[in-house]
């Protein structure tokens, strides 16, 4: 969620990017030390404005071709099919991103181009009153089978996302649902593809910066195809990379330059990608057993990245949150008003200056689900529910039947209010987060019983299958404002984690899906906002600091802000 560039003109929204929001990609992501000290507290709710990307960029000329870089993820996955509704993981992204192909590059500032490897041209025009895109294909471009990469690719990723079919477990249908056909152009390697009503975001298509590959219509023609191709490795690949080695023994992912790669050819010669749990990542940088990993908000991990020799730390301000979900459908937390009363309880201030302590970075908890405290549009529409008031909390459990009982236990009908915090092991941030709740609550009289689970465990164990009362995790964002949020917050989504919703949240996020100004869409996202502060399922804390532990020698990686990584160019310094 960077901040919107002021637009020049007032074009309409079909041919440009706007604010970034929330990614269907999620992260633990551990934080250290100790609370006290070190941030910054910022008055008056402004954010200093952070570097955009900080990727030690340098030209292809200037690095060796060759080397093996270790690159450190939390979770080994089960799913390797990203836009699945069990695959929408941040490490799932990071492996994906160097074996899928991605239409467009986004650069610091979100601007899409198309990606010459894979597209001739993409344009959205107007035709017979409709907005149709020409999607004109490389056609060099193949998969690793050496099947072309074709319309019929296009056409099949859109009956699949769609939505039409719910036995295909989508974790975002990223605009697809408001494409009606997708057709053969002039030859194969042509899509025309038309809208039944305009789409803004139409580039977030077939996107990693979106975290939305292409995928080959061969895997994902029908539902069975599409859940389970991807289970446990990758059939086929269509990137500078194929899969050398898959190992789930030793959690790791090992993939090479492709030969048969068309485009520039890859500087590095292999990739590793270990799957680690975050708490222990600060110290396998040290140790050299990785070189890369995502450091977040881990205040030890900063201090270790910057006592490393030949490590620094990259920083810039993400388009990423950190937040506590609710379980909607949990026994005790069906009804919205218990789930605002909660939030009432929760000091986020607290939270955040003590997740954040150390970081030299702004404690300052977001009141906006969708937009970031600097940027254009922000606000609070809570309507008083992002205010710690755990005297208004008391009172609306009481109005609610929920009473306080001798042991300090609010109890109704002979139930206590007693909620289960599900956190991965070795995740400091977390252990922190649930620490707090569980006496913020106790205060108000709910009990609360933290349940560490392995970190590797805890997306495809827990969130994914809805399996906690309360849990804390980060969203990790892109350069699209609506098109990988609509999933978060819309009722019955794969990738709605806390099951909750309404009818005015859908349409308020439909509404900025098909707006015609950033003045609209900024409308249409705050009207989106206040109905998510209404289902209180989601409760944002703060922007999530984006800090990267990296090699020294290591170019063309690092915080990506709202750009993405293009993997052929990371490389070693000559």
């Amino acid at each position: 969620m960077p901040r919107r560039p002021t637009p020049r003109s007032r074009r309409p929204l079909a041919l440009i990017a706007s604010v970034a929001a929330l990614s269907f990609a999620l992260c633990s992501c551990a934080a250290g030390g100790s609370p006290g000290g070190g941030s910054t507290a910022v008055a008056g709710g402004e954010a200093p404005r952070m570097t955009q990307q900080a990727l030690n960029p340098k030209p292809r000329t200037a690095l060796r071709q060759g080397g093996t870089m270790n690159w450190a993820i939390d979770q080994y996955s089960s799913q390797w099919n990203p836009i699945q509704a069990d695959g929408s993981e941040a490490s799932t992204v990071d492996v994906v991103k160097a074996l899928l192909p991605t239409f467009w590059r986004s650069d610091a500032g979100g601007m899409q181009t198309p990606n010459p490897a894979y597209l001739t041209s993409a344009k959205s025009e107007v035709r017979q009153g409709k907005q149709t895109v020409v999607w004109t294909l490389n056609p060099k471009a193949h998969w690793s089978d050496g099947t072309p990469i074709t319309w019929r690719d296009l056409q099949a990723d859109w009956q699949a996302l769609n939505g039409q079919d719910p036995a295909f477990r989508t974790a975002s249908s990223n605009g697809f649902d408001q494409v009606e056909s997708v057709v053969r152009g002039q030859d194969d390697h042509q899509a025309v593809m038309t809208f039944r009503e305009p789409y803004s975001e139409w580039q977030a298509m077939f996107n990693n910066a979106g975290n939305a590959p292409l995928l080959p219509a061969k895997y994902v023609a029908t539902p069975e195809l599409f859940n389970t191709s991807f289970k446990g490795g990758f059939p086929v690949t269509g990137g500078p990379f194929k899969v050398e080695k898959m190992d789930p023994a030793t959690r790791t992912v090992t993939v090479v330059a492709d030969p048969d790669w068309w485009g520039d050819k890859p500087l590095l010669d292999r990739i590793v990608f270990k799957a680690y749990d975050t708490g222990k990542m600060p110290q396998a940088f040290a140790a050299g057993e990785v070189d890369f990993y995502n450091n977040g908000p881990n205040t030890e991990g900063y201090r270790i990245i910057g006592s490393t020799p030949d490590g620094e730390a990259r920083r810039a301000g993400g388009p990423n949150l950190r937040q506590l979900v609710l379980n909607g459908r949990s026994a005790a937390l069906g009804d919205p008003k218990v789930r605002q009363a909660l939030i009432q309880a929760i000091d986020r201030a607290e939270i955040t200056r003590t997740d954040l302590a150390g970081l030299d970075w702004p404690y300052i908890p977001m009141n906006n689900h969708f937009l970031v405290p600097s940027q254009h549009g922000y606000q609070d529409n809570s309507n008083g529910l992002s205010r710690f008031d755990p005297d208004a909390a008391k009172a609306s459990l009481d109005s609610l039947g929920w009473k306080l009982g001798p042991s300090g236990v609010r109890t109704k009908d002979g139930t206590e209010l007693a909620l289960r915090f599900v956190a991965p092991a070795g995740n400091n941030l977390a252990a922190n987060e649930s620490a707090l709740v569980t006496r913020m609550l106790g205060q108000i009289g709910v009990k609360v019983t933290v349940q560490t689970v392995p970190a590797g465990e805890f997306f495809d164990g827990f969130v994914y299958k809805h399996d906690f009362d309360l849990t804390a995790f980060a969203l990790m964002g892109t350069p699209f404002p609506v098109s990988n949020s609509i999933s978060t917050f819309q009722q019955d989504s794969g990738s709605n984690w806390s099951q909750v919703g309404s009818k005015s949240l859908d349409k308020a996020m439909a509404d900025a899906a098909k707006a015609g100004t950033v003045d609209d869409e900024t409308a249409a996202l705050n009207r989106a906002d206040a109905a998510a502060w209404e289902v209180a399922g989601l409760v944002p804390l703060y922007q999530r600091p984006a800090i990267f532990g990296v090699r020294k020698n290591i170019a063309n990686l690092g915080a990506p802000g709202l750009g993405d990584l293009v993997y052929e160019n990371i490389g070693l310094l000559k």
